[in-house]
């Protein structure tokens, strides 16, 4: 009897296991179809116009190109914000975790560690160990705050369908408090003792991503760093030159010395170390020419640089060359620390004394010797600019020199256009010896291939 009881349950057992399965088959369709009409409708809400500031999302084997203005609307909405709570996203930054403040109706975004990277200073990225961005919407209208650390900014700016403007505002901060951003990249920050303020305000247009900063240093003062064992310093450069070329003294007043200044460091004698101006004008013109090059599908070509000769000589002594915003801030240390325990003319003795000239060649006489011949205090005006203008880039402006005996003279003309002190007529009267000069050496240049050769082997 139980075994008959038995078979006939059974077909009531399939059934309600097939009403299960079928129920959950449906619903899972009807979800996905309910998913794929969202992620469409998504789609046509966030599709942007032609001429709109677009990106492009992932959704699963979906890719959705999407306004951007439109996203950033929709993602500081509450109820789609509600929903971002608690979510880590991929960004070019790093990892990105969400949350948001239902009763403040902002969201956060934060994340650690952070990397940040700008044509404006390079490739090389900058990392910080964590960052955190606020922002409330009114409308169009957007705003919040920016902190890593110790140093906080707050930031606005108006959404538009092709972009938005952001104005960025970094309040009196002290220095030290900047540089501990960058503790673990910087080994100076360990024995460095650093005095000082700063603030800056910058406006940040996007997609563009043009930058253009106003900062403000004040009373900045290093120590701990032992540039004052400096005074002493011998070059090593002029090893291998006979004894006659290594007489006579360069003074900071010599052709040579003052057509450095007016090629390398215009404001030498007015600045404390470092020159904000030509760091404006460094990151306005880096972004320029790089945005140029890339419409015409070119690669950038080398930066422009905002160094000053005491940063210069930082690089030459203990930095290196490598290209980033790090190796930056450790040569403004050295810079302003040096500027109080050296002084000008010190400071400029030691660039003449290690700058590179290519080909292996560096310091002031070795450069005479290998390229004219001369002691370094025996050039004339026209000589002198022609080496001053080789220091832009000193490899390129010797292998110029081993092929045909020339240099950049366009920016030899222009060196010799800023040398100071020298009334206009003498400085046409240069920009005129330096055509000569070229042509001559053009006629001779075996001569000096030769000379570079047997320098450098020494």
């Amino acid at each position: 009897m139980f075994h008959n009881r038995s078979y006939a349950q059974a077909p009531s057992v399939f059934n309600h296991v097939y009403c299960v399965a079928r129920w959950v088959g449906i619903t899972t369709v009807a979800l996905m179809i309910a998913i794929f009409a969202l992620l469409y409708a998504a789609r046509a809400i966030l599709r942007p116009a032609p001429d709109d500031w677009a990106t492009t999302l992932r959704a699963g084997p979906m890719q959705i190109d999407v306004g951007v203005a439109a996203l950033i609307q929709w993602g500081t909405t509450p109820w789609i914000a509600r929903q971002l709570h608690g979510r880590n996203l991929s960004t070019r930054l790093g990892e990105m975790h969400v949350t948001w403040n239902d009763a403040a109706q902002e969201l956060s975004l934060h994340c650690e560690p952070c990397t940040l990277r700008s044509s404006s200073w390079g490739g090389e990225p900058v990392r910080l160990q964590g960052a955190q961005m606020t922002v409330r919407r009114n409308a169009t209208e957007l705003r919040g705050t920016l902190q890593s650390g110790a140093v906080s900014a707050t930031w606005n700016g108006t959404l538009r369908a092709n972009g938005i403007t952001l104005h960025i505002d970094v309040p009196t901060t002290p220095v030290r408090d900047g540089y501990a951003l960058f503790a673990s990249a910087i080994p100076e920050l360990a024995h460095a003792q650093i005095d000082g303020s700063f603030a800056f305000k910058a406006t940040l247009d996007l997609p563009s991503k043009t930058l253009s900063v106003q900062p403000r240093l004040d009373g900045m003062h290093v120590q701990g760093l032992g540039t004052e064992a400096w005074a002493q310093a011998q070059s090593q450069c002029n090893q291998g030159l006979p004894a006659s070329a290594k007489k006579g003294t360069l003074r900071a007043d010599s052709l040579l010395a003052r057509a450095v200044l007016a090629a390398e460091d215009q404001r030498f004698y007015e600045h404390p170390g470092y020159d904000l101006v030509e760091i404006g004008h460094a990151l306005r013109g880096n972004q320029s020419e790089n945005a140029a090059l890339q419409d015409l599908g070119r690669t950038a070509p080398k930066l422009r640089g905002a160094s000053t000769l005491s940063q210069q000589v930082a690089k030459l002594l203990v930095t290196g060359g490598e290209r980033s915003p790090v190796r930056k801030l450790r040569e403004l240390l050295y810079a302003v620390e040096m500027e109080q325990t050296l002084g000008k003319a010190r400071i400029l003795r030691l660039y003449l004394d290690h700058a590179p000239w290519g080909a292996n060649v560096c310091g002031a006489q070795a450069a005479a010797h290998t390229y004219f011949g001369k002691r370094a205090d025996q050039l004339s005006a026209a000589q002198a600019v022609w080496l001053a203008a080789m220091l832009h880039n000193p490899a390129l402006e010797a292998r110029r020199w081993k092929a045909n005996g020339q240099i950049n003279l366009e920016r030899a003309q222009w060196v010799a256009g800023n040398l100071r002190p020298m009334k206009k007529a003498q400085r046409t009267q240069v920009q005129t010896d330096l055509q000569a000069l070229q042509s001559t050496k053009s006629e001779e240049n075996q001569a000096p291939q030769t000379e570079i050769v047997r320098v450098a082997s020494n």
